[in-house]
């Protein structure tokens, strides 16, 4: 259909921990080798909740790219952009609001849930019950086919999906649009035209996803066709119209295993995280003071590892052979806790080193992010521009 992009977006939260890293930051690196990967920086989401005190938002911008950069995320095979330099994501946002029924909004289930934990600020703004149909502009301006999310935000992707199915609903159905689809058929050469009709019966008649895929296919190889026909076929094949805006996916992605220092979710709001670029006596500091099992009040008292969150350190950071050894030591007194932590002091260290190293370049010369991230911009500004030109086109904004 286009490019299978992959677009993800964090908000500027300044220096990156650990959750961070294995929660979203190694996904993105694997990802990045896979599919054509688009990450931006969303400083317009921060203000959704954060419109009062909007802080540092620049500053948390940079510090937050240059970690993405030294855990290895690379810009050559990533476009790195800031949402607010693409101004285009504001216009798409609009059009999208004339068009997405305020039930839809109120529905999404992190709304209520955001507005019951933030007791401490007023969120009864248009912002903040619009921040998914946002999210939703944020993906479908890319045409992004995959958006990696954990389970708790698939309802957001899904929430998108149903836009770009109304959207499409709304305006792919232009003037002559069954002959327009028939004559471009015609362009895929006859041998061709007739399986891709046999396919779409198939699909329409008994929703045969397997035809459905192999007629998709069939048009993933119709290079030279023009941009208009591939979307009017690609909506004709399901018994609709233009695909404007691509429905995009979920791709589920594994919730972190990094708990904090205290054994909670790894959270700067709860004071228990190791940041990406900690200091090595800083992070040997922290595990060292981190709470063990309450019952080994003394050093000669057996453990429970599973009632320490030492453990679930060592879940992460150790083979199978340390393990058993923390599990003999702990649970017969055999070793102490400052023992236990040593190999997980150890391990983080090694881990956060070369990321602190690979950092120093950009914290010298912070003109280099600066520079990739412009020309990610431009990128993505470029990719942008392409959707809103047939966006307008569609609703009949076009004057040109």
């Amino acid at each position: 259909m286009y490019e299978t992009r992959v677009l993800s977006g964090m908000r500027p939260t300044g220096s990156l921990h650990l959750g961070h890293y294995h929660g979203v930051l190694k996904n993105w690196i694997r990802l990045q080798a896979e599919y054509p990967c688009l990450y931006f920086v969303a400083d317009w989401h921060a203000l959704t909740t954060d419109y009062e005190k909007p802080g540092d938002l620049q500053q948390n911008c940079w510090e937050m790219v240059i970690d993405w950069l030294a855990a290895g995320v690379d810009p050559g095979q990533a476009t790195l952009f800031v949402q607010s330099q693409v101004p285009d994501h504001a216009e798409l946002h609009l059009l999208l609001s004339m068009m997405a029924p305020l039930g839809w909004l109120e529905r999404v289930p992190t709304y209520k849930d955001q507005q019951e934990k933030l007791t401490d600020r007023d969120l009864s703004t248009y912002g903040f019950l619009g921040y998914p149909l946002l999210q939703s502009a944020d993906i479908l301006i890319y045409r992004a086919r995959y958006v990696p999310v954990g389970e708790d935000q698939v309802p957001h992707v899904e929430f998108t999906r149903e836009v770009a199915r109304r959207f499409n609903h709304l305006y792919g159905r232009e003037t002559g649009y069954e002959d327009k689809a028939k004559a471009a058929v015609k362009k895929m050469g006859t041998k061709k035209a007739r399986l891709f009709g046999d396919l779409r019966t198939k699909f329409l008649e008994s929703g045969n996803a397997d035809a459905l895929k192999r007629a998709q296919a069939l048009l993933d190889e119709q290079q030279n066709m023009p941009r208009g026909d591939r979307e009017r076929l690609y909506g004709w094949l399901e018994g609709g119209g233009k695909k404007i805006l691509v429905e995009p996916e979920a791709l589920l992605t594994e919730a972190s295993r990094m708990t904090g220092l205290d054994g909670q979710k790894m959270s700067k709001s709860y004071g228990n995280t190791i940041a990406l670029r900690e200091e090595p006596e800083s992070v040997a500091k922290k595990i060292r003071a981190m709470p063990t099992d309450p019952a080994r009040v003394k050093r000669t008292d057996p453990g429970n590892p599973d009632k320490c969150p030492v453990w679930t350190l060592h879940q992460i950071y150790s083979d199978d052979e340390r393990k058993a050894w923390v599990r003999k030591g702990c649970t017969t007194a055999g070793i102490g806790c400052l023992e236990c932590k040593q190999p997980v002091i150890q391990a983080i260290q090694a881990e956060i080193a070369p990321i602190r190293e690979r950092a120093q370049p950009y914290l010298d010369d912070p003109t280099l992010v600066k520079n990739i991230v412009a020309d990610g911009c431009e990128k993505a500004r470029k990719l942008a521009a392409e959707t809103m030109r047939d966006v307008r086109e569609a609703i009949g904004l076009s004057y040109t």
